[in-house]
Parts: C-alpha cells; sequence; structure tokens
C-alpha cells in the first residue's frame, strides 16, 4: 500500500523540483554571478553583489517589513485571540461555523479584497456618501499612509491567527480549568494562570503564519501605500521587472532564509500540527 502512495506522488515530486526546487537553486547562483539581464558579463563568483544590501533604500525597505511585519502580528494576537476566545466561550452548537464564516473573505481573490479595502480606505467612499445624505460627514483619506497599510496588513492576515489560537483553546482539557477554580483561582487568574499558557503553541503557530506573509508581501503595501512605502517584496518585484536578477534573487534568497528558520521554529513548537487542523 505504501509502494502504491509513493508511486502516486511521484508526479508531485517531479513538478515540486521543477516549479520549486530547480528555480530557487537558480536564484541562489545568481546571487554569485555579474549578468546584464540574462547575460553573464564576468565569467566566475562574485561576492560584489551583496553591497547592494548596504544601499540606504534596500535597509529602509528592511526597517518598513520587519516593522509592518511586527506590527501586524501583534495586532493580529491581540485582536485574533479576543475573537477566538469569544467564539470558544460562546453558546453556539456548530462553532465551526463561525469560524467558516470568519476566513470567508479569504476564499475570494486577494487583490480583489486590497482595492475594495482601498476605495474604502479614501477620502470620498462608498460609506462616507452614504452618510453624508443622513448629514453626517467624515473625510479621512488612510489611502496611501502607514495606517492604511496596517489596516490593510492586519485585516488580511488576521485569520492565519484565529485559527491555531481557537485550535489550541480546543484542546484544553476543561478539568483543569474546573481544578484552578476549586482552588480558589477568579475567572481572570484560571484565564493567566491555566487558558492562556496552554494555548500559547496557538499564537506563536499564527504569529509565525502572519509574520511570514507580512514580512514578504508586496500587494498590499503597493495599492494601499499608492508607492510612499516600500516594503522589501516591493523591492524585489521592481528588480526582476528591471531585470537586475542579482539584486532580486540576493533580496529573495534572505526571505527564503527567513521563512525557513520560520518553518522550523513551527516545527519545534509544534511538531504534531495540531494548532494547524
Amino acid at each position: 500500500m505504501h509502494e502504491e502512495f509513493r508511486k502516486l506522488a511521484k508526479p508531485y515530486l517531479v513538478w515540486l523540483y521543477l516549479l520549486a526546487v530547480l528555480p530557487a537553486v537558480v536564484m541562489f547562483g545568481l546571487i554569485f554571478l555579474d549578468t546584464e539581464g540574462v547575460v553573464i558579463e564576468t565569467p566566475g563568483i562574485t561576492l560584489e553583489n551583496f553591497l547592494y544590501l548596504a544601499e540606504p533604500s534596500v535597509l529602509k525597505a528592511f526597517y518598513n517589513s520587519f516593522k509592518f511585519a511586527i506590527l501586524t502580528t501583534l495586532l493580529s494576537a491581540v485582536f485574533g485571540y479576543i475573537v477566538a476566545y469569544k467564539v470558544f466561550r460562546s453558546r453556539f452548537r456548530n462553532k465551526f461555523l463561525i469560524l467558516v464564516i470568519l476566513i470567508l473573505p479569504m476564499w475570494s481573490n486577494m487583490l480583489l479584497r486590497i482595492e475594495a479595502l482601498g476605495n474604502i480606505l479614501e477620502r470620498h467612499n462608498i460609506i462616507t456618501d452614504l452618510l453624508s445624505r443622513i448629514g453626517i460627514h467624515i473625510g479621512v483619506n488612510l489611502k496611501g499612509t502607514e495606517a492604511g497599510v496596517l489596516i490593510g496588513l492586519v485585516s488580511t492576515y488576521m485569520p492565519f491567527m484565529i485559527l491555531p489560537i481557537y485550535t489550541a483553546l480546543e484542546k484544553i482539557d476543561f478539568s483543569l480549568e474546573e481544578a484552578a477554580l476549586d482552588l480558589g483561582a477568579t475567572g481572570l487568574q484560571k484565564f493567566w494562570k491555566v487558558v492562556f499558557p496552554l494555548s500559547l503553541k496557538g499564537v506563536v503557530t499564527g504569529g509565525i503564519l502572519v509574520f511570514l506573509p507580512s514580512l514578504s508581501g508586496f500587494a498590499i503595501p503597493y495599492i494601499l501605500g499608492k508607492g510612499n512605502i516600500i516594503l522589501i517584496g516591493n523591492l524585489i518585484e521592481q528588480n526582476f521587472k528591471e531585470m537586475n536578477y542579482n539584486a532580486g534573487s540576493l533580496l529573495a534568497s534572505l526571505i527564503l532564509i527567513v521563512i525557513f528558520a520560520a518553518l522550523l521554529a513551527v516545527n519545534r513548537v509544534d511538531k504534531e500540527g495540531e494548532t494547524l487542523l
């Protein structure tokens, strides 16, 4: 039976090597070559491409990427935990249906969702127009600002935080909470000393799932930031568009290293993948 499954997996492995592993190897090799587009200018290995990392624009992009990724992760952890805990404590019989409703927007095209959110963040949008008809005038333009980008990142990636936290909460033995109450703990003490520590695995897993796309994405800062806020993902896109494959490969490889490190962290925190279910 195992041999039959291995045979069925072979086409997948072929596509994996061709579309994922091979491009990654080529990209890694381009870091050490001097090319002009697809033409190799100077044969041999060079380390001059690493000087690109010291340019002010690159340092600024790294700073912006880590700043927005950290802020997005922290805000998603706070709001995501509140939502997950409320669903966990709710009296709904079918809590899975509530979770499906929460993640339902993720099933639509992300670019369409970002464009729609960008329209809402502009000074004149469908919401402000409806409010103005009843005498309420609100005019705040968040598109093109850091606040607008942060709102887009949190609203897009927070479901990745909610699901692992909810799964971790569901796996807590209720008898432990009863024991804490029997020993004289208050409701708040029970939460901080029993529930929260046992759900930290979900917070860590969700944090990594939110941090990675927030760090490497380019669509949200490009659309909601209107080109005013450059993240590392925007630089990678720009370099490949301009056929500067060496610089683009260097930045992309660094992001891959961060991703692999994060995957190792997830494997260490949640070896059985319990919080990903």
